[in-house]
């Protein structure tokens, strides 16, 4: 159907709207339909309102409450700060963490956070890409349940372990990357699933462990692949050991064990490390960062983001695009018919 556009408030008033009918207090609606909100203006379908069904029904199986405040333990004299999610989902526990990250990465140089015992639905980016407006160098990285088989492995053991990372340019487009280190992201495959569409090779496996291209033989049984090989596997290991046994929270592995095959969201923790790049004195970091940036650039190369960020200046002069059917349906569960299933 022919797509309809919304005003950034609009999409975000609606999703909202939805949230609170089904259960989410006005804090967390509104965390949570920010993160949405901001993958719908960027087009990046997998993180949208395609995570509403699985945010709904992680509140109807009990998962989340909804309610629950995050407790933050803040340690005055140290660069470290800890964010106890109570098992909600992390918009509401990140949004009131990072400005206390980041005043204390300005104080420190270098400063941490951790999100314990949080639901995940998002990317990461939107993290990262605050911190880099700020001034402020960030890293970020998550685990999830386990859907990706080791590098010659045969079996899910890691999540799919994203890895985001800022960096500020003097504008209003920081470098920014944020990637899978499966293959692919998980949420992409349910796509090529839901469109009846075949994988590309060497994206799965199936339960047996040879290659598939069917969606579902990789989603029912099989198991996602590291992108690079053993590069992406060594790389998903250290994601495990920082932001899940470092920050004492759950491996991909043990979240998975936790849902218990109820195919709810993710429960585990995050880490986002923030950077002070006048720690080191080292001048002008924004116009030397200019020179590599622009060196890529001039070989015809592309930078991580800017698909997103020319999808968000077209959002800022026509709207957000959804298809009238999804429109639709969400008018109908913002009034509390929630079973509807999107795309």
């Amino acid at each position: 159907m022919t797509d309809t556009y919304l005003s950034y408030d609009q999409l975000h008033a609606l999703l909202t709207g939805v949230l609170r009918a089904g259960g989410y207090n006005a804090a967390h609606a509104a965390a949570i339909a920010h993160t949405m909100t901001q993958a719908e203006r960027d087009q990046c379908r997998s993180h949208g309102i395609y995570r509403l069904a699985g945010v709904l029904k992680s509140r109807r199986a009990g998962l989340a409450t909804g309610e629950k405040a995050p407790v933050i333990h803040d340690a005055a004299d140290r660069p470290i700060t800890k964010i106890d999610a109570g098992g909600e989902f992390a918009p509401l526990a990140s949004a009131q963490g990072l400005p206390l990250l980041a005043a204390k990465a300005r104080r420190y140089g270098l400063a941490a956070l951790a999100i314990n015992h949080c639901l995940h639905l998002a990317a990461l980016w939107p993290e990262v890409e605050a911190l880099a407006h700020q001034g402020l160098g960030a890293l970020a990285m998550c685990p999830s349940n386990a859907y990706v088989a080791p590098a010659g492995g045969i079996r899910k053991l890691f999540g799919t372990n994203p890895l985001a990372f800022g960096w500020p340019t003097g504008d209003d487009r920081p470098y920014v990357f944020d990637f899978a280190t499966s293959v692919i992201a998980r949420g992409e495959i349910e796509l090529y699933r839901l469109d009846n569409k075949p994988l590309p090779d060497g994206w799965g496996i199936d339960r047996d462990g040879q290659p598939s291209n069917d969606a579902a033989a990789v989603l029912d049984g099989g198991a996602l692949l590291p992108f690079g090989g053993y590069k992406g596997s060594a790389i998903a290991t250290m994601i495990e050991l920082l932001a899940a046994v470092w920050i004492g929270d759950l491996l991909s592995s043990e979240s998975s064990e936790a849902d218990g095959g109820r195919g709810l969201a993710p429960l585990h923790g995050e880490l986002i490390i923030a950077i002070d790049l006048t720690a080191f004195g080292a001048g002008d970091y924004e116009s030397h960062s200019r020179i590599l940036l622009d060196a890529i650039r001039e070989q015809g190369a592309r930078l991580p983001s800017q698909r997103r960020y020319a999808a968000r200046a077209s959002a800022a002069t026509r709207g957000i695009p959804i298809s009238a059917d999804n429109l639709a349906k969400l008018r109908r569960m913002e009034k509390g018919e929630l079973d509807v299933e999107l795309y």
